[in-house]
This record gives structure tokens, C-alpha cells and sequence, in this order.
């Protein structure tokens, strides 16, 4: 997949920034190292395709219990992957990251705190600020996988969307962010991804499963009638794979992020949050 930057973006906060910012005494570039279940799933590498089920299934997720594989990654025959990640968060509510995906998004800084070693910038597509809410909006956000830095779309949709139960979700006290994921290839927009976070209360807090399905029957390109879109999208990703070392990214900077920012979420939101105000 190709790479993008803008010269005038950065990592990190700068000397300012440390000593101004709302957010600086957030802001820890010292991430802590892979939970184990992570390490191991990287020396495991890839998995039967029929361990982690395609996004059509995307709805068992809600069933009771564990899927077989809830960290790992499988490459499928029409160049697709699909990776899973689960991360345990104490303390936390799946309220709060609810209130997270409609605030972080007004700003660098904010985006920043997540992953401090690879979040460069964001911004809404619609160019609104602090709304309490996201479905239906579009994220720009710029961030590093492994040595490449991407500039994509994040759509956000509506669970039910994806064959989520949101009724159940809400009586459960769970919640799902679903998205799909989009950037130009060769100049050419496509969307390549889908993806789910669920996060379900656990004892003590609460924990996020997380599943992509990148590329291969997964890419469609935009602009076109969807038929033709899609057609064309599914031709490129066989042409075009996800390869073995993309995915392993991909489940790396996710676990990454997801367990950085649960370390600090619960400070976040109630400093921050709808309470706060």
C-alpha cells in the first residue's frame, strides 16, 4: 500500500505544546511492551481462514463467550486478511470509549495521546468540532503503520449496519464502533477495509475485541456505479494482496494503541468528559 505525508505534520508534542497543553500531562511516549497474548499470536503468525470469521459474521460477535482465535491474523485466498485483537482494559467502561471516538477527533493532540509513536493528525471530514457523536461522520486521520505513514477516511456507520444487534448491545451496557476504512491508491479513492471494535464490561472493566478485514473482496473503489466499484475493488486487491508483514502491522499498532489508551482512559474521561462540564 502506498505512503503518505505532509511536511508541515509531526509525531509527538512539541516544547510548546508540553508546557500549554490541556492534554501535555497525557501525553507518555513511553509505551509499555506487547501484552503476551500478542507476542504470542506474532510468533504463531498466520492461522487457518477459518478461525477468524469473515466480516459477513461480524455479528457473532455479540454471541456469549470467545471466538477461536481473539488475537491472530490469516491471509485468504482472494488477497484479503483478517485480523482480530483483544485487549483487556481495568477500570474502564464501554461508555467511555463511546465519548472517545466523537472527541478525540477535533484535534492532533487529542488523536496524539492514543498512540504517541505513531498518530500524526486528524480532523473531520465535515470540519465540525466537539459533537457528541460520530456515526455517520468521516475522520481524516494521518498515522504510521510499522515505517509508513497513511493518510486515510475512517466513515464511521451505525452497528446494525454490519449485522450488529443494537438493541442487545445497549441492554448488555456493550457498544460497537464500526467503520470503514478508505485512501487513494495511485490517486484512485477506494475504501479496503472494514472494521469493528466491540467492547463488552468485564469484571473489573472491560474488554475490546477488535476485527479487520482488509483488502481482497473487501476493496471497493469509489466514484463508480457499486456494482462496478466493487467488481473492479475486488479485482484490484487479488492483483494487489495484503501480505503477510501488513497484517502483522496492522495487529501490532492496534494492540499498541488500544492498550496505551485504556491505561489513561479513565483519567481522560473524567477530566474531559460530559461530567467535566
Amino acid at each position: 500500500m502506498p505512503s503518505m505525508t505532509h511536511p508541515a505534520l509531526r509525531l509527538g508534542y512539541d516544547t510548546a505544546e508540553l508546557a500549554g497543553s490541556p492534554y501535555a500531562r497525557f501525553f507518555n511516549p513511553a509505551m509499555a511492551p506487547l501484552p503476551a497474548h500478542v507476542r504470542e499470536a506474532l510468533a504463531v503468525g498466520a492461522v487457518a481462514r477459518e478461525l477468524i470469521p469473515p466480516v459477513a459474521q461480524s455479528g457473532a460477535l455479540q454471541e456469549p463467550g470467545y471466538q477461536a482465535v481473539e488475537t491472530g491474523y490469516t491471509l485468504c485466498p482472494d488477497g484479503s486478511a483478517r485480523i482480530a485483537v483483544r485487549t483487556e482494559m481495568p477500570g474502564v467502561t464501554p461508555s467511555m470509549w463511546d465519548w472517545w471516538f466523537a472527541w478525540h477527533g477535533s484535534e492532533a493532540q487529542r488523536y496524539k495521546l492514543w498512540h504517541p509513536l505513531a498518530h500524526v493528525d486528524v480532523g473531520w471530514a465535515d470540519g465540525r468540532d466537539d459533537l457528541a457523536h460520530y456515526v455517520g461522520r468521516t475522520s481524516h486521520v494521518t498515522e504510521y503503520l510499522g515505517a509508513n505513514c497513511f493518510r486515510v477516511g475512517i466513515r464511521f456507520l451505525s452497528p446494525s449496519s454490519m449485522g450488529l444487534n443494537e438493541s442487545a448491545l445497549h441492554e448488555a451496557g456493550e457498544t460497537a464502533i464500526c467503520a470503514r476504512v478508505s485512501m487513494k491508491q495511485f490517486g484512485i479513492p477506494i475504501e479496503s477495509v472494514w472494521m469493528v471494535h466491540h467492547i463488552r464490561p468485564i469484571e473489573g472493566g472491560a474488554e475490546m475485541r477488535s476485527r479487520f478485514w482488509v483488502g481482497g473482496s473487501n476493496v471497493r473503489i469509489l466514484g463508480l456505479p457499486p456494482a462496478i466499484g466493487r467488481c473492479l475493488g475486488q479485482l484490484a486487491g487479488r492483483l494487489q494482496p495484503v501480505t503477510d508483514t501488513q497484517a502483522r502491522e496492522l495487529m501490532v499498532h492496534d494492540a499498541q494503541e488500544m492498550n496505551h489508551l485504556a491505561g489513561i482512559l479513565p483519567d481522560l474521561f473524567a477530566t474531559f468528559g460530559p461530567q467535566a462540564r
